[in-house]
């Protein structure tokens, strides 16, 4: 029936699942240690990205604010100059479910509150780095897709920026792909 084989249709998924154990896993993205959540709060601006879909239309001038919520959860504004004027995203950031003791690592969601049940709508927001004290971040996300150079002023000396590349390097990001505003 069909023309595939009872061996085929037993084997084929067995092949798969070996496959998918076989195949090397991304190393586990560092995070900073000691993490301040008090500290992170406040503005950033954005200094460089890797480019994403959700920011095509933002030409610069691009900021997060992150304020603390009575549930424990972030508040967060992003905001960007756009060809029409300023558009801003409202979203929430709160512990991430499979690493819920680790403060540095949270996910984000931009969807209505009412769409919070699937998991699809929440990004890894994953804090690799910070310099000084909380004066810069590199925020990337596990699978190494995006990536965020962010500071508390809109500019970033060129030492500071290349420690924090240097450090994407060292977690295996592609620093080719990197944007500096």
């Amino acid at each position: 029936m069909f023309g595939v084989s009872f061996r085929a249709l037993i084997c084929a998924p067995i092949l798969t699942m070996l496959v998918a154990f076989a195949a090397p896993a991304a190393p586990l993205l560092g995070t900073v240690q000691h993490f301040d959540r008090q500290a992170y709060l406040g503005r950033w601006h954005q200094i460089a990205l890797f480019p994403n879909r959700f920011q095509a239309h933002c030409l610069g001038d691009t900021t997060a604010d992150y304020r603390a919520l009575p549930d424990g959860t972030l508040e967060v504004l992003n905001r960007c100059r756009t060809q029409d004027g300023i558009d801003e995203a409202r979203g929430v950031a709160r512990p991430h479910r499979q690493h819920p003791d680790n403060p540095a690592i949270l996910e984000v969601r931009f969807a209505p509150a009412w769409l919070s049940f699937l998991p699809l709508v929440w990004g890894d927001y994953w804090v690799v780095a910070t310099l000084g004290h909380y004066d810069a971040a590199l925020v990337g996300s596990p699978d190494r897709q995006y990536l965020w150079v962010l500071a508390r002023t809109p500019t970033l000396s060129d030492e500071d920026y290349a420690a924090l590349v240097a450090i994407a390097v060292r977690e295996g990001f592609d620093p080719a792909r990197l944007r500096r505003e």
